[in-house]
């Protein structure tokens, strides 16, 4: 039984799993945009957004090496991280999480897999939202709604002139 057991092995062993996720994240890092498989593309999204997390959290300068010590140890690649930390992280530094979308291509002729393309979201010009607001900070939503400002200037008034009222 695999009670509690998530992670999809893709029929792989965890050494072959382990290299697949790492050329995968590498080529999506360089190339922004690349043709897999569904199942890969759904487990290269959970391996490959944690570690583009970390390129935005640089405050400091032991931070920033420390954040590309641990990006290094997981892709082995140091022109991807490279890339991740110039290019894509600046680019990415205003969004809140969920930096790639995959897409369904069809089926495979050869074998019937499902094919689907994963790129990174802020790299398409034809989805995104443009250059320009990109650059702009994320805005943060509360749960609930404050009442609006016009509400409370005209419901204010109203209840101090009935309270003069009263107190003449």
């Amino acid at each position: 039984m695999r009670h509690g057991d998530k992670i999809n092995n893709l029929g792989r062993k965890k050494a072959h799993r382990v290299a697949l996720l790492q050329n995968l994240a590498s080529q999506l890092i360089t190339h922004k945009r690349i043709v897999t498989t569904l199942a890969k593309a759904k487990a290269l999204r959970a391996y490959v957004e944690p570690l583009i997390t970390k390129t935005k959290k640089n405050e400091s300068a032991t931070q920033i090496s420390h954040n590309h010590r641990l990006v290094f140890a997981e892709l082995q690649d140091k022109a991807a991280v490279k890339e991740l930390f110039t290019v894509v992280g600046p680019k990415i530094a205003s969004r809140p999480g969920g930096y790639t979308r995959i897409l369904k291509l069809g089926i495979r002729p050869g074998d019937n897999a499902e094919k689907a393309m994963i790129e990174l979201v802020d790299f398409n010009e034809i989805y995104g939202k443009g250059i320009e607001k990109a650059t702009e900070p994320a805005k943060k939503t509360r749960r609930s709604r404050a009442p609006k400002k016009a509400e409370e200037a005209t419901a204010a008034p109203e209840a101090t002139s009935t309270e003069e009222k009263a107190a003449e």
